[in-house]
């Protein structure tokens, strides 16, 4: 089957609430069949990911707690798009200043992630920043976080166990050290 013949039309969109991060909408549509049926999703402008890659092979993590799952997470620095036309790159700058007070002397862009394409439109932009020199952390008012350095090494072992169960963080470790090489 071809794209085309995949497609699903909009014939109208319901805006079932707007918030500071999310927009839920309700579309109702036509299948390919020309059947009707609805799709709901959420509205979300974006985010960066940063693998803060230290000369000595750790990688800089954040620990914070994440109330829709109602636990502590061990995450990359992480951050949303602050507005429609916030450049990923500056945003993750930012973000890896605000979370763990680094700053990159290289910092490579390594594509963007999707992490729920079903029900989601947030794209990822995934960073790997490297020659980091280190000072004040400044997050947001609203973040409480824990910095944690492990070897990259040992970042993959526990992916690969499903210790670390945030996709960004399993994508762009595993990104990262398909670049650099086996972990030992």
């Amino acid at each position: 089957m071809k794209d085309q013949e995949m497609i699903e039309r909009r014939v109208s969109s319901e805006s079932i609430y707007k918030g500071k991060i999310l927009h839920v909408k309700r579309d109702e549509i036509e299948l390919p069949n020309g059947k009707p049926a609805f799709r709901e999703y959420a509205e979300h402008g974006g985010a960066v990911a940063i693998l803060p890659l230290t000369a000595e092979g750790e990688v800089v993590l954040v620990r914070q707690y994440r109330y829709a799952h109602g636990r502590v997470f061990l995450e990359l620095p992480a951050g949303k798009l602050d507005s429609a036309d916030e450049e990923p790159f500056a945003a993750a700058v930012r973000e890896l200043k605000e979370e763990v007070g680094a700053k990159a002397g290289r910092v490579t862009p390594l594509g963007v992630l999707v992490p729920s394409c079903a029900i989601l439109t947030e794209r990822i932009h995934m960073f790997l920043a490297e020659d980091l020199t280190f000072g004040d952390s400044a997050p947001d008012e609203d973040e409480f976080l824990e910095v944690v350095k492990m070897p990259l090494s040992s970042l993959v072992k526990m992916v690969m166990r499903g210790e670390i169960e945030d996709a960004k963080t399993q994508v762009l470790a595993l990104k990262v050290w398909q670049m650099k090489g086996e972990p030992q």
